[in-house]
């Protein structure tokens, strides 16, 4: 063994460590693994940073403008209305209709999204017809994954196979080169929910649906009552900051808007300094409003001669629910500066440990975790489009964030049509985003913010990693080790082992991490074993999304409050699922691509 594949391998196996024990987050072991490849001399400086520029990762970032163009401009909402028509009451109607749509619709953005698009609508009919949403939502996840194996800008791991092949020297694939194992696996997906939904799904206790503001005040209990007051020349609370004098916990009130001369402040930072003659608009219980009046000497005032009623009509509350691949995954209310990063103010928390009323500015949040916000129907628009937080009751419609749909719609088909006709996909698909930009639909800052720049770092961190196991051998040597293994062995029994090989991976690390490792191998694999090595990536790219054992995929952890699962819903849920997803894999993957 030479020190090059010594050192490889050594690097590969941490990078593993990392990714398994969650210690640091992915896109910084991707940038880590990116910075110590040359360091240890496995490839040049322009090999480092060459995944950043890669066709992958420019037709990923594409792929996040024009979903979010799309979402923003309002089409979607128009095409969920007759889906939820169509679907009627019916529990398996409803799997089976907005299952197929939120698959189909997966594999044109990302799988997330469109789980988040349904989700009200699903939890409303669900609390509507007297089905737990556990009955629902699952199998909705479900298809979202096996959707995003419909084309080949579905998933990342699809994303990224043409790049890896094209680099190992194989042969790549058309966008709707893969739509045959997509299609068998969707519909697989429905029909196994269809037909054993009653055996494998629980009846669990979940996250009753919100429909309107005065069932969610009632449901979360929140008292909305506002008040306002003037702050005095001789009043306690001058040169204080918000947060040192404990609204939350000794008066059970949120400051709303800070008013001073004709500036409105919403949601005022918890470092904001209060000064005579600014006026405070306040909700929460008159008690408590009255308590703390006295206690900071605040002249209490007429909201409406205040001419401040009107402004409130602007304002209400929301629920919303924390993503897996949300920056404020693991930090607090101050670690994010949320009032200040967001405009809204945070009413309640609901995580693992119950609800959380008090002062929960020191809480870490989780993937999961919901939260009671309240603020302008702006600024909580804002929010969505964002994906840091994703509204799971209903929003009041602003027509600010619902424009040119038609203008939207003809950008992301027009990208999708250059990309069939043969030109490159990342080219095709950010010509797409580029003309949504130019025509209005969403402006450059949008656009930027519409990046999961972790994904990104993540993808192009990867594969100079990947550039280092070909240059190495060390991809050569782990082949021949892995063929000493299974050379004599049947195609089939190959095809089953890189398959199990993948969803053991993608179940504990990123699924574009686990491709970016296990393609180049198994190109060269398929070279030792005379087995079409395309097919071999193709296997790996696809089984990547073989991820339904555990609540380690995105969709899944995002679904877990919502429908009130537990890791063992997923176990038996999921276990036959994964075995059902490798044997229709395998089969097709032999039958007509070997």
């Amino acid at each position: 063994m030479t020190y090059e594949i010594a050192s490889t391998l050594f690097i590969l196996i941490a990078t593993i460590a990392l990714f398994v024990s969650e210690k640091l987050r992915v896109d910084v072991v991707a940038i880590i693994v990116m910075i110590a490849l040359p360091w240890f001399g496995l490839v040049t400086p322009s090999e480092t940073f060459s995944g950043l520029s890669s066709n992958a990762v420019i037709s990923i970032m594409a792929v996040m403008i024009l979903g979010y163009g799309v979402d923003k401009s309002g089409v979607m909402n128009h095409l969920t209305k007759p889906i939820l028509t169509i679907a009627g009451k019916n529990q398996k109607r409803l799997i089976a209709v907005i299952g197929g749509a939120v698959g189909i619709l997966s594999a044109f953005i990302q799988n997330i999204g469109a789980t988040a698009l349904f989700l009200p609508a699903v939890l409303k009919i669900a609390n509507q017809v007297k089905i737990s949403p556990s009955r629902l939502l699952m199998p909705i996840g479900f298809s979202a994954i096996l959707g995003g194996t419909l084309t080949l800008f579905g998933s990342g791991p699809l994303i990224i196979l043409n790049d890896l092949l094209a680099k190992s020297g194989a042969k790549t694939f058309g966008i709707f080169d893969v739509t045959p194992i997509g299609v068998a696996l969707l519909s697989a997906g429905i029909i196994y929910f269809l037909l054993l939904g009653k055996f494998v799904l629980p009846q669990a206790d979940s996250q009753q649906e919100i429909d309107d503001q005065e069932t969610l005040i009632d449901f979360y209990q929140i008292s909305n009552r506002y008040h306002i007051g003037k702050i005095l020349e001789n009043s306690k609370i001058i040169g204080k900051k918000l947060d040192s004098i404990e609204l939350w916990d000794l008066y059970k009130l949120h400051l709303i808007i800070l008013k001073e001369s004709d500036d409105l402040l919403y949601a005022p930072w918890r470092h904001t300094v209060f000064s005579p003659g600014q006026v405070m608009v306040l909700s929460g219980p008159a008690e408590g409003f009255l308590r703390f009046a006295e206690d900071y000497q605040i002249s209490i005032l007429d909201l409406e001669k205040e001419q401040l009623a009107e402004e409130l009509k602007r304002f209400g509350y929301a629920e919303v629910i924390i993503p897996p691949n949300s920056s404020l995954k693991g930090r607090s209310l101050k670690e994010i500066s949320f009032r200040k990063k967001f405009g809204v103010e945070p009413i309640q928390l609901h995580n693992d440990q119950g609800a959380i009323c008090n002062d929960f500015s020191d809480e870490k949040f989780g993937a999961g975790d919901i939260l009671i916000i309240h603020g302008l129907w702006e600024k909580i628009w804002e929010i969505k489009n964002s994906k840091e937080l994703i509204p799971i009751s209903k929003l009041q419609e602003t027509t600010h964030y619902k424009k040119k749909p038609i203008i939207a719609l003809i950008c992301f088909l027009g990208s999708i049509l250059l990309a069939v006709s043969g030109f490159q996909l990342s080219h095709s698909l950010f010509t797409g985003a580029a003309a949504m930009i130019l025509l209005g639909v969403l402006n450059i800052e949008e656009a930027y913010k519409a990046i999961d720049w972790r994904t990104v770092f993540l993808l192009g961190g990867l594969i100079p990693l990947g550039i280092a196991m070909d240059k190495s051998g060390a991809a050569q040597f782990l082949a021949e080790q892995i063929f000493s293994l299974v050379g004599d062995a049947h195609p089939i029994i190959v095809l089953i082992s890189i398959s199990i090989l993948a969803t053991v991976f993608t179940l504990f690390m990123s699924n574009v991490a686990a491709t970016v490792l296990l393609v180049p191998l198994v190109v060269i694999m398929g070279n030792m074993l005379k087995i079409a090595p395309e097919a071999l990536g193709l296997l790996v790219a696809v089984m990547a999304s073989n991820s339904f054992l555990l609540p380690t995929h995105q969709v899944n952890a995002f679904l877990m409050g919502p429908g009130g699962y537990k890791n063992r819903d997923y176990l038996k849920s999921g276990g036959l699922m994964s075995i059902l997803f490798i044997f229709i894999t395998v089969s097709l993957i032999y039958l007509f691509y070997l």
